[in-house]
């Protein structure tokens, strides 16, 4: 283990400056490396059920690149073997090249103890022989997905294709009408990367890098969220990793920087734009809070009556701040703003352009306000919104 470097001092500011520059929020958009570019600065692109504008791993280059088809995303993630889906800070789009480093992850659940799902004798072998000849196939097509309509009552076959996901003899190879198509790794994954079984200290000292280099600057929880490791696993190798200590003014924890990121001043356009929740410049609460003073929360799956913001609440950026929050539905080519929340006067601007932006974008031709958290705002919205080209 090598002895860390000295620290150095960075204000909030600029550790907030670093963070959105590390996320591609700050600076001018690399456009022609695209979606793919973005996947591959990020490292991770969480997927989620949820559509509302758009489902999540849509959003997220979109908040980068700005309209960017949904086609074009998808064929950017999926084809030519550029991606694959494992388990990352949650179910994430991953670049390919980065498959020999999740080999530690594999290797746990081979050997995890016990399932929540039994797996009847045979299906297994089945599965892997029915992919092998017939592959690529989604679950349906493996024989199905559940047993009954209870969406945590898995079929034999989807039980064996998940498994066999988790310990890398599977892969999902894209989401077709967003269920996962499967197909075997060794058809999947580019065999100069398939074999290359590192072990599990160059694994996590690779994900450690990558957490860093992608959140700019962090704590050891931020950095060891990123990918879902254990505190332990960022300590085993955080010291060699090339990140380097810092102490950030306001932060109570030491944290540690991508070298890269402290050898520029942070400067350029800020975007401004609505955020999935599930963008990973907001994905870890208590960051988002320490670095925007902002609290983000998922109303989702918080029932109707107890959420504060709304079913989807999308934070809005603007100007390196998040100014607001804004739960949005579509009602044919209407983009419905349900409930707005304003960080004060000066950010209607702000909202009102990313509200348009997102319309356009999504191929709504009106915005329509309903409820203001602050109800002396909402003229102000609708006049913003009113004097903006569609």
């Amino acid at each position: 283990m090598t002895t860390p470097r000295p620290s150095t001092e960075l204000s909030a500011d600029e550790a907030r400056r670093i963070a959105l520059r590390a996320q591609g929020l700050l600076g001018t958009p690399d456009r022609r490396s695209g979606v793919r570019g973005v996947l591959r600065h990020l490292g991770a692109v969480q997927l989620d059920t949820i559509s509302v504008l758009a489902r999540s791993h849509e959003l997220i280059p979109y908040a980068r690149l700005g309209a960017v088809g949904r086609k074009t995303v998808e064929d950017a993630y999926w084809k030519d073997t550029h991606a694959f889906e494992y388990w990352s800070h949650a179910a994430c789009i991953l670049p390919v090249e980065e498959w020999p480093h999740f080999a530690f992850r594999r290797r746990a659940y081979r050997s995890r103890p016990h399932w929540h799902h039994d797996l009847p004798d045979g299906v297994y072998d089945q599965v892997i022989k029915q992919l092998t000849t017939e592959g690529p196939l989604t679950a349906t097509e493996l024989g199905g997905a559940k047993k009954t309509s209870d969406w945590w009552d898995w079929s034999g076959s989807k039980v064996a294709v998940e498994r066999a996901l988790m310990y890398g003899e599977v892969v999902c190879v894209e989401r077709r009408g967003w269920k996962r198509v499967y197909d075997l790794a060794e058809r999947a994954v580019p065999a100069a990367l398939l074999h290359d079984e590192l072990d599990d200290t160059e694994c996590l000292r690779r994900l450690v890098r990558l957490a860093g280099r992608s959140l700019g600057v962090g704590t050891r929880a931020d950095i060891a969220d990123y990918h879902r490791l254990k505190g332990e696993q960022v300590d085993a190798v955080i010291a060699d990793s090339g990140l380097v200590p810092v102490t950030v003014e306001g932060w109570a924890k030491p944290a540690w920087a991508d070298p890269e990121a402290l050898a520029t001043p942070p400067r350029g356009r800020h975007r401004t734009t609505l955020l999935s929740p599930f963008d990973s410049l907001i994905w870890e609460r208590a960051r988002t809070e320490r670095i925007f003073g902002f609290t983000h929360r998922l109303e989702a799956y918080v029932p109707r009556q107890k959420r504060v913001y709304g079913y989807f609440a999308m934070p809005v950026l603007a100007g390196g701040r998040l100014v607001g929050r804004v739960d949005p539905a579509r009602e044919g080519s209407t983009l419905v703003a349900r409930q707005v929340t304003l960080d004060g006067p000066k950010a209607v601007p702000a909202v009102a352009q990313a509200l348009v932006e997102a319309a356009s974008w999504v191929d709504c031709t009106d915005v329509r306000v309903e409820r203001v958290d602050a109800p002396e705002l909402r003229e102000p919205l609708v006049r913003a919104l009113s004097g903006l080209p569609a």
